[in-house]
């Protein structure tokens, strides 16, 4: 059998509050275009990830990935840097 290849949601953004134990709140900011008027504006979401060893502090630039809810709000986690 062939194992079914899956895609796992990413983004990238930036630690805005590190004040929870193993939880982070990261803002992603993406350009979307007016249908009228067809300029960019910014548009800024801000998720709630899980940080298991605690490592990001506030202003760090991270990527989340989709995972299985851990909580009411939080629904994503931190991958952690291979470098």
């Amino acid at each position: 059998m062939t194992e079914k290849a899956t895609h796992v949601r990413t983004f990238t953004g930036k630690v805005i509050s590190d004040k929870m134990e193993k939880t982070r709140v990261v803002a992603v900011s993406r350009q979307k275009k007016h249908p009228k008027y067809l300029k960019y504006y910014k548009v800024t979401t801000t998720f709630m990830a899980h940080d298991e060893a605690n490592s990001t502090r506030e202003g760090d630039t991270v990527t989340i990935q989709a995972t299985r809810p851990m909580s009411k709000n939080k629904r994503w986690e931190i991958v952690p840097n291979t470098k």
